[in-house]
């Protein structure tokens, strides 16, 4: 009896000790494939978070754990990097980012031109700060890790204001220690819009300047550059100047040859670019999965009349000679970007969307009995607004050979959006860029392996950004993490149906907290608002 007792207490002894030796974490995600996101092959194995961060990735180990996430047949990935984000208003309004955080997105990067901040009037009550516009999103709630940049024509409109001319001295003076400040607040560097008023108002020389006031803190340019289509290699060129003479990493928004005419110019730009990487310059791209962009009908109205802001080129094109010239100028627009291929999906009014919404500008000029130039003019004029369009101009084999770049990653150039009001349209680019890259380009066509697509959604950008911390699945790093089917992951947008949500994202963790189980939405907004390489904690 007494050697009974004797064994069942040691071995109770045993079993306490060897659980004493086991470490504890909150999740643990095991027999998942491992993508860490730097691009080295998958391995089975467990990932272990413990508060906001990575306790443990590796092969198979026991832990004692609040929560176990069987994750065979999966794959565990880093939460993926929208480079180009417009999800700043629409998740003010709901913080959830569904139409990207069920693709796996996990940090919204802002800062195409305009930024969240410095905004309104100095030194009165509606100002904020670029720092203060950032915390405002974070401390409302977000499900996502939100970053930015510096939007150069933020800074601009601040100094200069919409005056089509060359900034003064002065003025970039105070233009630079408005960088000077963001960035110690925490931008990640500075962005340019050059196709837009009063955007492409700059020098390059303004840009420079600009610039190496954010080289200092570490910071890196990224710009929507002054053309994408007939003058596309020129506009390379100047961004290629930026980062030399300011010392700056330096990244093209969402490439692209535009217009049919000028889509056999890829090849040289992707060479001009290459020659630039070999020389040292760190020149990267991004780009979003589709073959049409989507912005205002601004896309083909020259900036010449928009000098003065909204109001100033809206009462100018209702003026005789200016209503002339501009017609001719988006009569020759329209000779490479065809009216048929203009489809019109965001207005001010919504007597305007009732009648228009879905319409090609073709259409819309046949209905109203006038020139496609005219019906572009006088719809802006009617709806008091730029009207959201997409343009159908690039071409589906330049996508492909853009996809197998090593440095270019994605984004989406759209909001994040979960419930969507009655009416709403949008390009499908906002429910489905990233899932395609796993998906379509990945799995279906065989373009780029499954490690590479995530290294390019993960790891690489995160690097670009300069992030220390984030971007891949290690240790120490925070927990953003995304686990998936690869067998079923896919977009379900469509151009005429882009609402629908993307298939296959299971679980996202974000900050080590859980925000998607089983595909649905957790209720936690545990976004931080991630600081650049120059943030000073004062």
């Amino acid at each position: 009896m007494i050697k009974k007792y004797l064994f069942t207490a040691f071995f109770f002894m045993l079993l306490n000790s060897c659980n004493q030796n086991v470490s504890s974490c909150d999740i643990l995600i095991e027999n998942g494939m491992i993508y860490d996101g730097s691009g080295e092959k998958p391995y089975q194995g467990s990932v272990a978070i413990k508060n906001e961060k990575i306790l443990y990735v590796g092969p198979l180990k026991k832990f004692n754990s609040k929560k176990t996430i069987n994750a065979k047949g999966k794959a565990v990935s880093p939460g993926f990097i929208n480079m180009l984000s417009w999800a700043y208003g629409s998740l003010l309004k709901d913080g959830r980012s569904m139409s990207d955080i069920k693709q796996g997105v996990t940090l919204e990067v802002f800062g195409e031109g305009t930024s969240p901040g410095p905004n309104g009037v100095k030194d009165s009550s509606n100002y904020i700060s670029f720092g203060g516009a950032m915390s405002k999103l974070e401390s409302n709630g977000v499900s996502t890790n939100i970053a930015s940049f510096l939007g150069a024509t933020t800074v601009r409109i601040q100094e200069v204001g919409y005056d089509n001319r060359k900034a003064t001295l002065e003025e970039i003076t105070k233009m630079k220690e408005l960088v000077r400040k963001s960035m110690e607040e925490g931008a990640m560097g500075i962005g340019s819009s050059l196709i837009y008023a009063p955007a492409d108002y700059a020098s390059t020389d303004e840009l420079i300047a600009l610039s190496k006031t954010a080289s200092e803190y570490g910071g890196m340019y990224i710009s929507h550059i002054r053309n994408e289509d007939s003058r596309v290699l020129e506009a390379i060129d100047e961004l290629i100047k930026i980062s030399k003479e300011a010392d700056i990493p330096a990244e093209i928004y969402h490439l692209k040859a535009s217009r049919k005419s000028n889509w056999n110019l890829l090849d040289k730009m992707i060479d001009k670019i290459e020659k630039a990487r070999a020389e040292g310059l760190e020149i990267t791209a991004d780009m979003y999965t589709y073959n049409a962009s989507s912005t205002g009908l601004t896309g083909v109205i020259p900036t010449w009349i928009q000098e003065g802001g909204h109001r100033a080129w809206i009462n100018r094109m209702q003026e005789p000679g200016p209503r002339k010239r501009i017609i001719e100028d988006i009569k020759k627009e329209l000779k490479d970007q065809a009216p048929e291929g203009i489809l019109m999906v965001g207005f001010n009014k919504e007597s305007m969307a009732e009648k228009y919404i879905g319409m090609t500008i073709a259409q819309a000029a046949k209905e109203r009995n006038q020139t496609p130039e005219e019906a572009i003019v006088d719809l802006v004029i009617e709806d008091d607004s730029r009207i959201q369009c997409i343009y159908f101009s690039m071409s589906e084999e330049n996508i492909r050979k853009k996809i197998k770049l090593s440095w270019v990653s994605f984004c989406s150039d759209a909001g994040s959006f979960s419930d969507s009001p009655e009416g709403f349209r949008t390009h499908p680019r906002a429910f489905g860029s990233f899932i395609r890259v796993i998906g379509k380009y990945s799995r279906d066509e065989g373009l780029i392996s499954l490690e590479e697509g995530i290294r390019k959604l993960t790891g690489f950008p995160a690097q670009n950004l300069g992030l220390k911390d984030r971007g891949l699945l290690k240790e120490k790093f925070y927990a953003d993490v995304v686990i998936f089917d690869p067998d079923t992951v896919g977009d379900k947008a469509t151009f005429n149906d882009p609402l629908k949500y993307a298939d296959g994202i299971e679980h996202v963790f974000v900050n080590g907290q859980q925000v998607i189980d089983s595909g649905f939405h957790t209720g936690v907004f545990s976004g931080k608002f991630i600081k650049g390489p120059g943030y000073i904690n004062n």
